[in-house]
C-alpha cells in the first residue's frame, strides 16, 4: 500500500491488486484436500471390502421355538359379536454363525384371527456375541377383545365344533452386524408364524413359522 499527496495536501492510499500467484496457491490447496479425502474415503472402503470378503457375513437367524398357552377364553356376547381374551408366551431363539456380533433392534410381534390384530408383544433390543444362541421370551396378552358378525360367528363355530382357533402371528425383526466397531446398514427379517390352539384343552396344537425374507 502507498500514498500520494494531493493539491490539497490530502493523501490518498492506493491498494495493489491481489496477486495471482496467492489464487493460485489457495486454488492448488483445495485440490490437495480433495485428492486426500478422495483417497481415504476410497482406503477406507477398500478396507471395508476386505473385512466384509474375510468375513463373510450370513443374515440373522430368528425363529419362534415354544409356544406356551397361558389362557384363552372365547365368549359369545351376542347373536352376532364374541369376545377373545388370550395370554401366551412365546419363546425365540436368535442364533449368530458369524464371526461377528450382531446388534439387534427392539423387535414387535403382532397376534391376529383372521386378519384382525389382538395383540402385541416386544422383544428388547440386545447383541449377540459371534457364535451364541441366545433365547428371548415375550408375552401377548389379549384382554376381552371384541369381534363382531361374521368374524364372531367364525370364532365360536372355530371353538365349539373344532376345538381349534388358527392364530397368525407376524413381526419384522432388524438387526445389524457389528464389525471392527462399525455397524452395517440394517437388515430386517420378516417372521410369519400359524399357530392352531385349542380352547377346551387350554394348548397348542400345532405351529408353522416362516421367513418372508430379507430386505435392507
Amino acid at each position: 500500500m502507498t500514498s500520494r499527496p494531493t493539491a490539497n495536501g490530502a493523501h490518498h492510499h492506493y491498494y495493489p491488486p491481489p496477486s495471482s500467484s496467492s489464487s493460485a496457491s489457495f486454488r492448488g490447496c483445495c485440490c490437495c484436500l480433495f485428492l486426500l479425502f478422495s483417497f481415504l474415503a476410497l482406503l477406507i472402503l477398500a478396507v471395508a471390502l476386505v473385512v466384509i470378503l474375510a468375513v463373510k457375513p450370513k443374515k440373522p437367524e430368528f425363529d419362534l421355538q415354544q409356544v406356551a398357552v397361558q389362557y384363552v377364553g372365547i365368549s359369545p356376547t351376542t347373536a352376532s359379536s364374541a369376545t377373545v381374551s388370550l395370554n401366551i408366551r412365546m419363546l425365540f431363539t436368535a442364533a449368530n454363525d458369524n464371526k461377528v456380533g450382531i446388534k439387534y433392534r427392539e423387535s414387535r410381534f403382532t397376534i391376529m384371527y383372521r386378519g384382525i390384530p389382538l395383540g402385541r408383544g416386544t422383544i428388547p433390543g440386545f447383541d449377540q456375541p459371534a457364535h451364541s444362541v441366545r433365547r428371548i421370551q415375550t408375552a401377548i396378552v389379549v384382554d376381552r377383545v371384541n369381534l363382531l358378525q361374521a368374524d364372531a360367528a367364525d370364532l365360536v363355530r372355530d371353538t365349539s365344533l373344532y376345538d381349534r382357533v388358527e392364530l397368525r402371528v407376524v413381526g419384522d425383526v432388524g438387526a445389524k452386524i457389528r464389525i471392527l466397531g462399525f455397524t452395517s446398514p440394517g437388515v430386517q427379517v420378516s417372521v410369519d408364524c400359524t399357530l392352531a390352539i385349542s380352547p377346551r384343552r387350554q394348548t397348542l396344537i400345532s405351529k408353522q413359522c416362516g421367513f418372508d425374507g430379507l430386505s435392507v
